[in-house]
């Protein structure tokens, strides 16, 4: 009968291929008790072999009879002879009967490389009730669980610096048996350098002589103890330690101790410490462990001295005998071997005659290893072995088959041929099979271009040429359809469809293919083959309840396809969706976009639509298409305000987003005039920001900016609507500096272009031309007329001299602090995170969808990809598509003649009409001007404007907030000290040390900027970087500097550097390395203090940031190759390929000098122990570090902002993540689109591919929060009057009523007023001031 491999029946009547209930289900073998046993003796972690093959963990090789099977064991390793450490055992009495209670602890040393071993068995895994051995399991069946193990892995141990630790778990793989054993091993107490301490004659002699040169009359006549009496007197301070309760003290001249142990006992000080002796005083202290300690010992130091004494009886009986005979010393620990077979169940397995003989070459087969059974191993218990190898591993049968039977030729065993008979009849196949069933059909397995369909073109030949030997051949290719894991090739042979995937096979079908052209391939294969009928509809329904189609489940029961579903990946291309995290209302955006461009496929995009849906189980797109309306999860009072972009301003969305949840900010902008900068020349004259001073037109243009601002907050508070719009101007003042402003006109002049200074509803403002600028008195066009003229005065005055301000000028431009040294030009080079305008040629739709920033409102990013070496061919203006709309909305100039007019004016007048054309056709796209002329023009206007980051812009908004307000003091340097001031900027002092001379500086910061372009690290690390010593140039040498906070602000702002330069390609690019946020910091560690501890926990933590880097870049030198892998493997395999070469036969062998190869053999084990010390040291020190500021934790900030950027240094997209403390959740502000965050791995974890990384963080004092920042603030009128009809119209405070507002000088009440009121009792009072406590 034809059965699959993987699934044929076992003895006991189950497939093969298939799981027991409860059993582990993996595709590697395992191995019984006795064999793990076995192994276990051989095994040495601490000399692997050169393959690196794991005899304990790893599946033995498979044998092949022409190659000689490689060395399972390393030269030099270790054939343990465990012995039991009686104390440290917890073992079960002779009559012991397991349950899911019991554990067990079996604790050896190794008589001869006093390795130690703990076995610990358990049967807590699984639900299994009735552990092996049992009738039908006689032995446990053990298959290791990486995920639970840990080779080799470093451990820190206190006394003693780094240890390695080897672990490793297995697992009974018999479904009712809940047996697990975890092995545990460890290297020497005593290290070899100890050792060496302990048992050296050389060493031991010079140190008693040492002793005895001190006192000569003192030590006459006493003889220098050999290593034995060393050993004998060190295991007697441990003894009385362990079983003496009194605390005995060892005098500093006690003889047997200085000669044993050196003056003092200093030059064995360390091994004495690590024991747990203590000097005090010039006395040394036995060590004083747990007086009654339960049995088995659990103490760390009762274990301790436990493991040293017996080591140290080791070290006593491998001394000459010479020695030992004069120690007269006992030693007769009990094996373990008897201990493990009785805790694994393997104490009385059932053995093979000793009569019997073996006909194989090895003293034991190598097909006992594959089988997980021993050489003594009964007929009947290989059969067990071989029977759940095969169940463990099924894509190894065929070898376990040979194994069996070559076992049973060599060992002339009916029993076990009959089995292998057995095997063969229910459809297994053995190794030998598989070249047998190719040649069957003259074909040549290692062809290259063999492929499936040759193979199944011969079996048809073969069987239309001899039918009679069809069920002959069907199994000749079904173990060539196994062996090349061919479903078609099965599926084939077995003339019959069983799963998902044979029937896609044999339909020809893909799983991408849509359920309409599986029924197209139905019909086209019961045409060809009316006979196939049958299985071509099996096919179909194994197809149809796969993917769970109702189409294709109709078209079976009726014969008409129903509604068919589309594909998710096809929905999604169908779409035009490339980034799947895409959020639902994105997707709803994308999808109205789409139907709006193509009306009559709205079914086909449903179709789609209704496919994502499903997979992400929205019901958000779900209601979209049952009602057609998607409602908003969440009430509008209670939620905040999107903010729609304008163009190129999701950066500036998510800034002003912020700023609107800090509360005392928000008071100071909706509460302006309170806060107001006075006009008057004597104000004007001491007012500096930013170490310098400012002018009158630097105020009166930041006033202006703070009204635009409360513009704005006003609209947020009160909007009906989810999301609202700001207006250019805000924006134009955000994001452009009046220094940035002025620049643009200069160049304006000096260029003969029109510079943009922003857009007025997605068209263009562009600068003067011609003419020279107006004068001041443009500036001032929209005060009255006597204060402008007084303010122009007070210009010209300070211009003119009155107030000498050139020296502060040109100290601005060295100030970090000033606002032209926040928003510089940047270069071609430097962070430009957002998109830059190509200067290049190339199609426009693709420079339209690379200009996604700059286009106006959209409420998703365009989803198919933009890279700069795709050639997209426009589409036609008459296009219903949203790219040409949206070109045509980028589309500033209408040609007129020979000239250009502009179509929005500066002065807000309707633009001329042109002279001819249809009145309603779109203005034609304006040619690309020319490299040499975008370079002096467009270029520095778009960098200037829109490609300012947000770290830029925050510095143009702080320093604008504080132009516009007046001083609440001034310090001694003549710095304004204000509410902005107070609220985000802290103070930091650095110093630098010089001639044991130190130098302070104390100065303002803003934000502290933070590095992670060299790769991953977490926040703390980074914050590290700002403040750790460093050493600068001083003065013509070198001196440390290094960095404290000398005065937090109450809100911390963390700029993320991310951009780097590549000096080879000469181009700026963004590191997308992660950085790990967390949601609470504490800054303790950072604060400037006097505190002489405080000072050397810092100095230590640098001082292993040094040794870390130097070790980091040794490992770097063995690690990183030209072949990829490690250094000590390119010396492995360099011996490994000069032995081959050496093999050859006849001619081609090549001489190789042993001692060339024994040296590169050498000096690959000393670069690979090399390499683990080093990993060892660098994790011990990478411990220290993170590890030695946690106690300080007296000044926590908490996470309350993560502005996040997705893209290259070039261009991208912004959007901001800030948390709700009051409600315990994180929102996503994605420009219109405000969101709960469901997963916050989303904020804290970083996707693989095309990362969205953080830019900038916010931190605000704890004990503060909740007085710092309050995210929703909403007070939307209820009912209709003057004042909400107006909001109502617009979607925002209009501008008149604010003008009027303003004029009037009413105050907003703030203050926390609206703290605690619901919307529907606040309301505007008779004058028009707002009253959160009724209408």
């Amino acid at each position: 009968m034809a059965v699959n491999q993987a699934t044929t029946l076992k003895g006991n009547g189950r497939p093969q291929g298939t799981p027991m209930p409860g059993a582990i289900t993996s595709s590697k073998p395992g191995k019984t008790a006795p064999r793990l046993i076995e192994d276990l003796l051989s095994y040495d972690p601490q000399c692997l072999p050169p393959s690196g093959r794991n005899i304990l963990t790893d599946p033995a090789p498979q044998f092949q009879k022409d190659i000689a099977p490689p060395p399972l064991l390393t030269k030099g390793s270790c054939r343990h002879k465990y012995m039991r450490k009686l104390d440290q055992c917890h073992l079960p009495s002779i009559k012991w009967k397991s349950d899911r209670s019991t554990s067990y602890k079996l604790a050896s040393f190794c008589q001869e490389c006093r390795c130690h071993l703990l076995l610990m068995v358990d049967f807590h895994n699984g639900s299994g009730e009735r552990p092996c051995p049992n009738s039908q399991y006689p032995l446990h069946h053990f298959i290791h669980v990486p995920q639970s193990s840990s080779p080799r892995r470093s451990s820190v141990d206190l006394r003693q610096g780094d240890r390695w630790v080897d672990q490793q778990r297995f697992e009974c793989s018999s479904p009712c048996c809940p047996a697990a054993i975890t092995i545990r091993i460890t290297p020497p107490r005593i290290t070899p350098e100890w050792k060496k301490l302990l048992t050296d004659e050389e060493l031991v002699k010079k140190r008693a002589e040492a002793v005895m040169e001190l006192a000569p009359d003192r030590f006459e006549g006493h003889a220098c103890p050999a290593p034995v009496n060393v050993l004998i007197n060190l295991r007697l301070y441990i003894n009385n330690a362990l079983r003496n309760p009194e605390v005995k003290k060892i005098a500093s001249m006690n003889k047997k101790f200085i000669t044993s142990f050196g003056v003092d006992g200093q030059p064995c000080r360390d091994l004495l410490m690590y024991l747990g002796f203590t000097y005090d005083n010039g006395e040394w202290t036995q060590p004083q462990p747990e007086m009654t300690p339960s049995i088995p010992l659990d103490g760390s130091l009762n274990i301790l001295l436990d493991d040293v004494e017996k080591e140290l009886m080791v070290l006593i009986t491998q001394l000459p005998e010479h020695e030992r005979r004069s120690a007269a010393l006992q030693f007769s620990p009990l094996p373990s071997v008897k201990e493990m077979r009785r805790l694994l169940g393997a104490l009385d397995y059932d053995t093979t005659l000793a009569s019997r003989t073996i006909d194989l070459t090895a003293q034991e087969h190598p097909y006992y290893a594959s089988l997980g059974a021993t050489l003594d191993f009964s007929d009947s218990l290989l059969i067990f072995a071989y029977e759940r190898q095969t169940a463990s591993d099924p894509e190894s049968a065929p070898y376990y088959l040979e194994c069996l039977q070559d076992l049973a030729e060599g060992r002339k065993s009916d029993e076990l041929m009959t089995k292998a008979v057995l095997m063969e009849s229910e459809g297994q196949f053995s190794r030998k099979d598989i070249p047998k069933a190719y040649q069957y059909f003259g074909l040549n397995s290692s062809s290259r271009e063999l492929d499936d369909e040759t193979i199944i073109g011969s079996f048809r030949s073969r069987v239309g040429d001899a039918p009679r030997q069809e069920a002959e051949m069907r199994r000749a290719l079904r173990i060539i359809g196994l062996d090349r894991k061919s479903v078609r090739i099965q599926s084939e042979a077995a003339n019959s469809v069983t799963n998902y995937e044979q029937a896609l096979t044999w339909l020809g079908a893909e799983k991408a293919t849509p359920d309409e052209f599986i029924v197209s391939m139905y019909t086209l294969k019961v045409t060809e083959n009316p006979n196939e009928r049958e299985i071509a509809r099996n096919a179909v329904s194994l197809i149809a309840g796969k993917r769970n189609s109702e189409a294709l489940k109709s078209w079976l029961a009726t014969g008409e396809l129903g509604e068919v579903e589309m594909d998710v990946g096809h929905a999604y291309n169908r779409l035009g969706i490339e980034d799947r995290t895409l959020d639902d209302e994105m997707i709803l955006t994308t999808f109205d976009i789409r139907v709006s461009e193509a009306p009559s496929q709205v079914q086909d995009l449903r179709l789609a639509l209704k496919s994502i849906a499903k997979s992400k189980d929205s019901r958000l797109i779900a209601n979209y298409l049952d009602t057609g309306s998607s409602t908003p999860e969440h009430a509008l009072h209670d939620w905040p305000v999107g903010l729609e972009n304008i163009g190129n301003t999701c950066y500036l969305n998510s800034l002003l987003q912020f700023y609107f949840t800090v509360k005392p900010l928000r008071t100071l902008v909706l509460n302006f005039d309170d806060y107001r900068m006075p006009l008057d020349a004597e104000s004007l004259g001491k007012k500096r920001v930013g170490s310098r001073k400012v002018t009158a037109k630097e105020v009166i243009r930041a006033q202006k900016f703070v009204v635009e601002l409360q513009k704005l907050f006003l609209s947020m508070i009160s909007a009906s609507t989810s999301a609202v719009t700001p207006e250019q101007e805000l924006a134009r003042l955000t994001l452009i500096s009046s220094s940035n402003e002025d620049n643009i006109r200069r160049m304006s002049l000096l260029a003969g272009k029109r510079p943009s200074l922003g857009e007025i509803s997605g068209m263009p403002l562009l600068g003067p031309l011609g003419p020279p600028p107006p004068g001041p008195e443009a500036v001032y066009e929209n005060l009255e007329i006597d204060q402008a003229e007084n303010l122009m005065d007070i210009d010209t005055d300070l211009q003119h001299g009155a107030v000498d301000e050139t020296a502060d000028v040109q100290a601005a431009h060295k100030d970090d602090s000033s606002s032209e040294a926040t928003l510089v030009e940047p270069s071609a080079n430097e962070d430009n995170d957002l998109m830059i305008i190509d200067s290049e040629p190339k199609g426009q739709q693709q420079q339209i969808m690379d200009d996604k920033e700059n286009l106006p409102p959209q409420k998703v990013d365009p989803p198919w990809p933009s890279t700069p070496d795709s050639k997209q061919e426009p589409l036609r203006e008459s296009s219903p598509s949203k790219v040409n709309e949206q070109k045509r909305k980028l589309t500033t100039n209408k040609t007129v003649g020979d000239g250009i007019c502009d179509i929005v004016t500066t002065n807000g007048a309707p633009p001329t009409p042109p002279s001819e054309g249809p009145p309603h056709r779109p203005p034609p796209v304006p040619p690309r001007p020319k490299a040499e002329e975008t370079k002096t023009n467009v270029q520095d206007e778009v960098e200037l404007g829109a490609q300012q980051d947000v770290t830029e812009v925050v510095g143009n908004v702080l320093f604008q907030l504080q132009c516009a307000m007046k001083p609440k003091s001034i310090d001694k340097s003549g710095e304004q000290i204000d509410e902005i001031k107070d609220l985000f900027f802290g103070k930091t002092k650095s110093y630098i040390v010089k001639n044991n001379k130190v130098r302070m500086k104390e100065e303002f910061f803003s934000d502290i900027k933070v590095d992670v372009a060299s790769g991953r690290r977490d926040i703390y690390s980074a914050l590290d970087g700002y403040f750790d010593e460093q050493m600068v140039d001083v003065e013509g040498s070198r001196a440390p500097q290094y960095g404290t906070i000398s005065q937090l602000p109450p809100v911390l702002q963390i700029q993320v550097h991310r951009v780097q330069f590549d000096a080879e390609k000469k181009v700026s690019f963004k590191s997308n390395h992660h950085l790990e946020l967390k949601e609470t910091v504490f800054l303790d560690r950072y604060m400037d203090s006097d505190d002489a501890e405080h000072t050397q926990r810092r100095q230590e933590s640098w001082d292993w940031k040094a040794r870390l880097r130097e070790l980091q870049s040794r490992k770097a030198v063995l690690s990183d190759t030209e072949m990829r892998i490690n250094l000590p493997d390119v010396l492995e395999r360099t011996k490994d390929y000069l032995t081959t070469l050496q093999a050859l036969e006849d001619d081609d062998a090549i001489e190789v000098d042993s001692s060339t190869l024994d040296s590169i053999g050498q000096m690959a084990a000393e670069v690979r122990r090399e390499l683990n010390d080093l990993e060892a040291e660098i994790k011990t020190l990478t411990s220290n570090i993170n590890s030695q500021f946690t106690d300080l934790r007296s000044i926590p900030y908490r996470l309350q902002s993560v502005f996040i950027h997705r893209g290259s240094v070039s261009f991208g997209h912004y959007w901001i993540y800030i948390y709700d403390f009051a409600k315990d959740v994180w929102r996503k502000y994605n420009d219109g689109y405000v969101t709960e965050v469901k997963d916050r791995k989303e904020i804290f974890e970083q996707e693989i591919y095309n990362p969205a990384t953080p830019y900038f963080l916010v931190y605000v004092k704890d004990e503060a929060k909740d007085e710092l920042v309050e995210p929703v603030c909403r007070h939307i009128p209820e009912v209709a009057n003057e004042r909400p009809t107006e909001m109502a119209k617009t979607g925002h405070a209009g501008e008149s009523t604010v003008a009027q507002e303003l004029e009037g000088n009413r105050r907003i009440p703030w203050g926390g007023v609206f703290q605690g009121t619901t919307p529907s009792t606040a309301s505007w009072d008779a004058n028009d001031t707002y009253n959160p406590d009724g209408w």
